[in-house]
């Protein structure tokens, strides 16, 4: 995992990605208990392309050239199933700069803070996540008022009412 830290690094000092995050379990697990995964899920802003579109073609060329390839829906460095998600709304990309810097296995890497993994979550809304804000909410030590600042920000009180009685 610390190899495949410092590529997300190296991607991020060239210019591949403006800035990643990891997010999904594993993102969770530096808040509490560790939780079934499979893959390395990263929240990545890429550089402005041509047009509107969303491509992650440059960022599998750069990881091709490093001799990585793709395997379904991921890209496997270091033996680390990675998944690449473009922060595709203002929830993700306002969590991507909200990121914590952390160190993992000697490897500087950037986490989405957990008030942010909640939010997303309950944006996602599906019945995994419904379990993850349990989890969150009895295992993180969650700062509320920034959470509750977030939930304001993107319409989620509601949701976050529903889920948490």
């Amino acid at each position: 995992m610390k190899r495949t830290l410092q590529v997300l690094n190296e991607l991020e000092r060239g210019g591949v990605i403006e800035r990643y995050a990891i997010g999904g379990a594993m993102g969770a697990t530096f808040y509490v208990e560790p939780l079934l995964t499979f893959d390395l899920d990263v929240f990545v802003v890429l550089p402005p392309n041509v047009g509107d579109l969303i491509s992650l073609a440059p960022l599998y060329e750069a990881l091709r050239a490093r001799g990585y390839a793709e395997e379904g829906e991921c890209v496997l460095i270091e033996g680390v199933p990675v998944q690449f998600l473009p922060a595709y709304n203002a929830l993700l990309e306002e969590a991507l700069m909200e990121a914590r810097e952390t160190s993992y296995e000697d490897a500087l890497t950037k986490v989405v803070r957990a008030e942010y993994l909640v939010a997303i979550c309950l944006q996602t809304g599906r019945d995994k996540d419904r379990e993850r804000v349990h989890i969150f909410r009895e295992q993180a030590e969650l700062d509320m008022g920034y959470l509750a600042g977030v939930l304001q920000r993107h319409g989620l009180e509601g949701k976050w009412k529903q889920w948490t009685p």
